[in-house]
């Protein structure tokens, strides 16, 4: 059954799951192989099916599974595990427990406001200062540190910017000073923005 024209949930940013899917930088791809967040525009002709849209959103017509009674079911890793899944390339796993927990206390519209500040500024980032490279790591800035921290840094850096008398079309260089910024902020507060990739296994293909 196609269900790309189907609007199944109200807010495609927040997976079921409780991924940040509005913090993730397949959902800022353009072209083909972006991302509509959960279950948004032609999801379901995107990807496979997902266990958690399947009983949280199809059979229990839930936005994720925070608001479940039954939640935290089975289904969910514990939080090391989930920090033993994270890589370079987003998403940030670590959130998925704090996401759902925030949202069973205080509900999915409290979650979506605080979501949307943490969107709005990454937004920014991306528009201003996307150098090809930093896409993945200004989502899990946006995502891991505080919103108010992120916009405070990022106007430093514009600053900094200035300064150096940096060409208005070239963005490697204030793209350069956020992230070292953004690296100084997280170091403070024991986050790791710089993922290593996890090494390649014997005999794999290049």
């Amino acid at each position: 059954m196609n269900q790309s024209s189907r609007t199944v949930k109200r807010y495609p940013t927040i997976g079921a799951c409780g991924l940040d899917c509005g913090l993730c930088p397949k959902y800022y791809t353009v072209g083909k192989s972006r991302c509509p967040g959960c279950c948004g525009p032609d999801f379901f002709n995107k990807h496979p099916s997902c266990p958690y849209i399947t009983c949280c959103v199809k059979k229990r017509n839930l936005e994720v599974c925070g608001e479940c009674p039954e939640f935290p079911c089975a289904k969910f890793k514990t939080p090391a595990e989930y920090l033993a899944l994270e890589t370079p390339a987003y998403p940030a796993y670590r959130n998925i427990l704090p996401n759902l927990n925030f949202i069973k206390e205080h509900g999915i519209r409290s979650f979506i406001r605080q979501q949307q500040r943490r969107i709005k500024i990454l937004e920014r980032m991306i528009a201003n200062l996307n150098d090809g490279r930093s896409r993945s790591f200004f989502c899990r800035a946006a995502a891991l540190l505080e919103p108010a921290s992120v916009k405070s840094l990022l106007d430093k850096a514009a600053k900094r910017t200035k300064a150096a008398s940096v060409q208005a079309n070239d963005v490697k260089p204030g793209a350069l000073i956020l992230r070292s910024l953004l690296d100084e902020a997280a170091a403070g507060q024991g986050i790791e923005l710089r993922l290593k990739a996890p090494p390649k296994r014997k005999g794999s293909s290049s």
